[in-house]
């Protein structure tokens, strides 16, 4: 238990240390001390050189701080690192790789115990602990410590590396340039901008550090907060006073206490004049005082911790109110967030959001989906990255590799320029074939339809030479509201998307929430969303909301005829016949209420794995059936596609999806009903040969990837795409058939379609990696 205690106030110490060498000091620190040893040290691997450099220490000479350094795979500490696990030694100087340096007077100990720290499978460094001659042998229960130590602080040390990396330093304390942050790719592209963080109204951890140079204002409205939340506390102090014991009613008196000017505000006006804004002054002050209470052993004296947050809160949401007059964004505002919503994406207005970085989601959750369909580049899924530090720093996003640089150089911001200007040549270089059928040089016809949700879908579709809509995603009216819309408001959005692409077909899939699309006013809460209430299986069980937009879908499509409804997420013959009994009653209605409209075809969604094996008897009942690939993928692989971690294994090149893939299509073709597919794969070039050599009768894509598919699929014949699909039908890796499709596309002469090609050994020279 003692070690437990020391563990937790150790994290906590370390948590609050304002930079790596204040960090690291105290971890050698609090370890010498709890495991009573002569020396703790800790060495990280800098990625600039490849080298391991003490970094700090307790017990060897200060001096050799910074200066000694060991090659990757050089002594005790390399053979820590490249083995990935402890070494514990009871005579160090006899083991053939030990390597001594006599700068920092180590000859003098001879046990040696030391734990690799590894964060994300990346060796960070070496945590040592070492004792005289004969003076002992760590056991097992102090090296399991000092491996809890290592894997807790890991996290804490990447972080801190990150932070400093962002700032311009490297490890070595020299100047970093091209500081490199990889994550997922969300959205495809690049964008050089200035990145302005968004975070939620009243959450701490989530200000960004902000320097300013005019303080008054600060100071004012930093005032004015605090006299906001004595008022506040006074008021409801006086309010409860008959209710409560006098020992309750003091610990109002405590809150004011705390709000004296020579308490915790003097703290937040000090750091306020030196230059920091209000709302980060006032964070770094709370946290300050929530560790110094949470590490105390007194009960009643932890607690306090919670009312210090609370108070923060309080302090925040008044500076934040105060704060909330309209704010100005960059010409080219990179959003920057630990979260982003479609709420965000639309505050920032079009012409000025430049690129997108969020810490969580992956390069197919919804946000990610949006930012492609409007053609912003985007990086999801950086995890421990300190997203706060990127307010007004120069960012370049690199939404084709999914890595984002933080201070880059003039050399790199020349060399992402020039693919800026590139993509920019490329894309109206394709606006000739805007009116030009979708045709292989062997004369297979392939249709080619866009996904949408909003209205500026619509106008970027039509003027790429989309031929209809083969998924629009119903669920954002919803999602932009702040209720269920009414039909008649619905009826408006649906109209406009049907009178924009008439005659050609609209599909309509109807409301699709649950999984990663919450709405703020019908919360879903469960365990495993993904597996649990989502899709038809809401509207099922809410017929109320299904009934009033197959409605609004309907009324909408009078005189147009357009209209094609899709159901999501099927995994029941069941489910299929109890939605077509609805919308059928619902047609026989708007027509007895006088609207002159045709029955519009219904289709099914083939997105769960159960679907795939139905395919027939799915087609028996409807007119049409397509794909959702995205959530196929994810089902097939069980990965969570929001989830950064496993992001590596979402792969749509799978052998598993490919043959699924092929099994839909057949099982379609074979029973005499067309099938198309509206995933992400079909927007990839080498996706869109590989699908339309399987026979798909329609692919639908985001409306920046159409020209770019369309040209492709115009230059070559369906016969080489046949004999493609059967070369990569017979590999058995993800990773093998992507870079297959890729090399035959480059062959074929339709590199520039794929991801801009530096070779990634030159540009790893060229940068840190953080």
């Amino acid at each position: 238990m003692a070690m437990l205690n020391v563990l937790r106030n150790l994290v906590q110490e370390v948590n609050s240390a304002h930079d790596l060498p204040e960090a690291l000091g105290i971890i050698v620190s609090r370890v010498q001390s709890a495991m009573e040893t002569e020396v703790c040290s800790v060495y990280l691997l800098d990625p600039d050189s490849n080298r391991y450099i003490l970094m700090a220490t307790e017990g060897l000479y200060r001096e050799a701080v910074g200066k000694v350094s060991l090659g990757y795979s050089e002594g005790l500490i390399g053979l820590v690192g490249s083995r990935e696990e402890p070494i514990n030694l009871e005579d160090a100087p006899s083991h053939p790789r030990y390597r001594y340096f006599p700068e920092t007077g180590e000859e003098r100990f001879r046990s040696f115990l030391g734990v690799p720290i590894i964060h994300h499978r990346r060796v960070l460094g070496v945590l040592v602990v070492q004792e005289r001659e004969n003076a002992r042998c760590f056991d097992e229960g102090e090296e399991a410590f000092l491996v809890t130590v290592s894997a807790q602080l890991a996290g804490v040390i990447a972080h801190s590396e990150a932070t400093g990396a962002i700032s311009g330093l490297s490890l070595t304390g020299e100047r970093a340039k091209d500081v490199c942050f990889s994550g997922v790719a969300g959205a495809q592209g690049v964008a050089i901008g200035e990145g302005v963080v968004v975070y939620p109204a009243a959450d701490l951890d989530a200000v960004p550090e902000k320097q300013v140079e005019d303080i008054e204002p600060e100071l004012a409205l930093f005032g004015d907060a605090v006299s906001a939340v004595r008022e506040e506390i006074g008021q409801v102090a006086e309010r409860l006073a008959s209710q409560l014991r006098p020992e309750e009613q003091a610990l109002f008196d405590v809150y004011l206490r705390m709000l004296g000017d020579d308490a915790l505000p003097g703290e937040v006006v000090t750091r306020i004049r030196d230059g920091q804004w209000a709302q980060g002054a006032l964070k770094q002050v709370v946290q300050q005082y929530v560790r110094h209470f949470e590490m105390m052993d007194d009960l009643y004296l932890r607690e306090r911790a919670v009312d210090i947050r609370d108070l923060g809160r309080r302090l925040l949401s008044h500076l934040q109110e105060g704060d909330q007059q309209d704010r100005t964004y960059p010409q080219n505002t990179v959003l920057v967030s630990e979260e982003l919503t479609p709420a965000m994406l639309g505050e920032v207005p079009r012409e000025q959001l430049a690129g997108l970085v969020s810490v969580r989601g992956s390069g197919n959750s919804h946000v990610a989906i949006l930012a492609r369909a409007m053609g912003v580049p985007t990086v999801m899924g950086l995890v421990d990255i300190p997203v706060n530090q990127l307010e007004g720093r120069e960012v370049i996003v690199d939404g084709f590799e999914g890595q984002i640089y933080a201070s880059p150089s003039q050399e790199l911001r020349t060399f992402y320029q020039d693919i800026c200007n590139e993509e920019d040549e490329l894309v109206k270089g394709l606006e000739a074939l805007r009116d030009k059928p979708c045709e292989t040089t062997d004369g297979h016809r392939v249709s080619l339809l866009v996904n949408t949700g909003l209205m500026t879908d619509v106008v970027r579709s039509l003027s790429h030479g989309a031929e209809g809509i083969g998924l629009y995603r119903t669920e954002v009216p919803f999602m932009i509201k702040d209720r269920f819309p009414s039909e008649q408001e619905q009826r408006e959005y649906y109209r406009e998307q049907l009178e924009a692409f008439a005659p050609n077909p609209v599909t309509m899939r109807t409301l699709d929430i649950g999984g990663d699309k919450a709405l703020t006013y019908f919360p879903i809460q469960e365990e495993n969303p993904f597996l649990g209430w989502r899709g038809i299986r809401v509207t099922l069980d809410h017929p109320e909301i299904f009934l009033v937009q197959v409605r609004a879908m309907l009324k909408a499509s009078e005189g147009l005829n357009n209209l094609q409804i899709m159901l999501p997420m099927v995994s029941n013959i069941s489910e299929v016949e109890e939605s077509l009994h609805l919308i059928y009653r619902v047609y026989h209605e708007v027509r007895e209420e006088g609207y002159d409209i045709h029955m519009p075809k219904v289709g099914v969604m083939v997105e769960i794995p159960a679907a795939v094996y139905q395919v027939r008897e799915l087609a028996d009942r409807v007119d049409f059936l397509s794909v959702g690939s995205n959530d196929l993928t994810q089902y097939l692989l069980a990965v969570d596609r929001n989830n950064p971690r496993v992001a590596q294994l979402y792969h749509s090149y799978h052998p598993a999806v490919l043959q699924a893939l092929v099994r839909i299509a057949q099982d379609a073709h074979a029973v005499g009903k067309p099938v198309s597919i509206c995933g992400e794969l079909a927007g990839d070039p080498g996706g869109a040969v590989l699908l339309m050599a399987m026979g798909y009768d329609a692919l639908s894509m985001n409306a920046a990837s159409l020209p770019k598919v369309k040209s492709v699929l115009r230059s070559l014949s369906r016969e080489w795409a046949a004999q493609l699909l059967e070369d990569v039908l017979l590999l058995d890796s993800p990773h093998v058939i992507k870079s297959c499709v890729d090399l035959s596309l480059r062959s074929a002469g339709f590199g520039r379609y794929l991801r801009p090609g530096k070779s990634s050994a030159a540009m790893r020279q060229e940068k840190t990696s953080a």
